[in-house]
């Protein structure tokens, strides 16, 4: 495992980590991590695809983590798309121009899956799991005019999240290390929220778009983000869009005790298409 840093276009340091194979990697997958969590919780993840001969490059997003930033805030979505293209030329440089893979969980699913829509990088394909692109419940009316009227009054104003930590697993050690983790926090700022929430239903209306090859992944149980969402947006591009649904399984189905399935899912994915 490798550390490495570097500087946004408005100068937040970020904070990345690598793992990498001892022969040159066959590909690199680059990780956007969740809302509040940071790249450290997918140390296992990196480990089985290193094994698979990939290398994993994750960053933690501004504001979480080791990075720099208002914790759960960012002055815009579109300073994220700008975050995750510096992201992906820095894995470039660093793996003498590997194919690239991105994989996005949660928040991090839906960045990747709009950066992918909005930008068309040159990358070989996207890994999604448990993306929000609707969240499993319906947020009151009146909690998205409120997040519209605060983004533009006072944009940085962070709330607790919500977060109903005892949905991430089926493994109680999950929760457990999810809580004591001192780098994860709960904040989330109204710009983050409302402007998040509106990307979600953005790529829904445009999932028939999505250009290149997408391993959609999802526990049909998920309470926070939700799997009818992602159901359609598979269906909505068959062509592109791989869906694969796991019968009970939480929101974080990479820390599930089954969680090889998911793995095994991932690099069967990279090995076709990279």
């Amino acid at each position: 495992m490798s550390e490495l840093k570097w500087k946004t276009k408005d100068g937040l340091e970020m904070y990345a980590r690598s793992c990498a194979p001892a022969e040159p990697p066959r590909a690199v997958v680059c990780l956007v991590h969740g809302l509040g969590e940071h790249v450290g919780r997918y140390d296992h993840v990196g480990e089985v695809l290193t094994k698979a001969g990939f290398a994993m490059l994750g960053f933690d997003l501004r504001g979480h983590g080791r990075s720099e930033g208002p914790r759960g805030h960012t002055p815009s979505y579109q300073a994220i798309m700008d975050d995750i293209r510096i992201f992906i030329t820095q894995a470039k440089d660093r793996f003498d121009g590997k194919p690239i893979f991105l994989y996005g969980h949660s928040l991090g699913a839906n960045l990747v899956i709009n950066f992918t829509l909005r930008e068309k990088p040159e990358i070989r394909g996207v890994i999604a799991t448990g993306p929000w692109l609707e969240l499993a419940f319906k947020p009151p009316s009146a909690q998205v005019l409120l997040a519209k009227v605060m983004a533009g009054i006072f944009p940085g104003l962070t709330q607790p999240n919500g977060l109903d930590t005892s949905a991430l697993s089926r493994v109680p050690a999950v929760e457990e290390a999810y809580i004591n983790d001192p780098l994860v926090h709960n904040k989330i700022s109204a710009k983050l929220f409302l402007e998040t929430y509106q990307a979600g239903l953005w790529a829904l209306e445009h999932a028939s778009e999505f250009p290149i090859p997408l391993l959609l992944m999802h526990g049909t149980a998920d309470r926070i983000c939700s799997v009818e969402a992602s159901r359609k947006f598979a269906q909505s591009n068959p062509e592109k869009v791989e869906g694969s649904f796991f019968d009970g399984w939480f929101h974080e189905i990479h820390n599930e005790a089954d969680a090889d399935l998911v793995f095994s899912r991932m690099i069967e994915f990279l090995n076709k298409n990279i």
